[in-house]
């Protein structure tokens, strides 16, 4: 295991909007408000034609080679994500949902692009102070947390 200590800075409630694609959306917000580093929480509704990361094509294989699905309908969703920069500076958010409909779950990285139905709750918390990057992986092709 590897850590670095960070500290609690501002705090946004976010409402993303009907089409909005999630990831592009709070990593713009972070330039524009100046967020290298924070959390963030989010519930609401997930639209058709979502695409989610849905784990590894092979079980060990590398380079790993991401399967993808496309969400089929609206589905709920709750997630959780991480915003650390990446070697050149950006801010990048990892996060994951889990997107529900009637009796079924699907769960996944929402890298590929997830679109919002109707609306999205996010609650975004701040963190300074700290020292963490997202620096690519050669071995993965992953941009690793680098406490």
């Amino acid at each position: 295991m590897k850590y670095s200590e960070a500290k609690q800075g501002r705090v946004f409630v976010i409402r993303l909007e009907d089409g909005d694609i999630v990831h592009e959306e709070i990593e713009k917000f972070c330039v524009e408000k100046g967020i290298q580093c924070g959390t963030v929480i989010i519930v609401g509704g997930a639209d058709e034609g979502s695409r989610l990361i849905i784990g590894p094509e092979e079980d060990r294989g590398l380079p790993i080679k991401p399967k993808s699905i496309s969400l089929d309908n609206m589905h709920e969703v709750t997630g959780t994500g991480t915003i650390f920069p990446d070697e050149s500076g950006a801010p990048i958010l990892h996060m994951h949902l889990a997107c529900g409909r009637e009796r079924s779950t699907i769960t996944g990285c929402i890298r590929e692009g997830v679109k919002v139905w109707h609306v999205m709750e996010a609650v975004l918390i701040e963190l300074t102070n700290s020292t963490a990057i997202r620096k690519l992986d050669s071995t993965t092709d992953f941009k690793l947390l680098v406490p």
